[in-house]
């Protein structure tokens, strides 16, 4: 379930720097914070992946045969460029910008629409199966 909004306990997946808390601002510094960003008590190790994505990558059949066919783990991550959009299990969709922190649950799909370059931590047992299965998927 996606919620929308920035109040106290309430989850959104694509957070824009400007929406983020300034907590502290002095000469030369900016500390933003987001609190209550994710929970990653349910995991074990947690991965520091870098991605770099061309425009028009789908992950719909790389993702075929995983449940549901779609990637089981969630990511936290940061758009260092570019821009895309992810269609959750109900199909509906949100797209994440340069500059955007953002969260996607369990229960997606990725489709480029600009070049881009992001930074995710993800749960490492959970990510690597899906990394996994995409490697058998195109070494076929």
């Amino acid at each position: 379930m996606r919620l929308e909004g920035l109040q106290k306990g309430v989850v959104k997946m694509r957070i824009a720097k400007e929406d983020v808390d300034v907590r502290m601002e002095i000469p030369g510094v900016v500390v933003r914070q987001k609190k209550e960003f994710g929970d990653v008590s349910d995991y074990h190790k947690i991965s520091g992946e870098y991605f770099t994505l061309a425009a028009g990558v789908d992950t719909t059949e790389l993702f075929q045969g995983l449940e549901g066919n779609l990637c089981q783990s969630p990511h936290w991550g940061f758009v260092l460029r570019g821009k895309i959009t992810t269609t959750d299990s109900s199909g509906e969709k949100e797209t994440v910008h340069e500059n955007d922190l953002f969260y996607w649950p369990p229960g997606h799909n990725v489709k480029v629409d600009d070049d881009a370059e992001i930074i995710m931590f993800s749960p490492q047992d959970e990510h690597s199966e899906v990394i996994e299965h995409m490697i058998a998927k195109t070494t076929r």
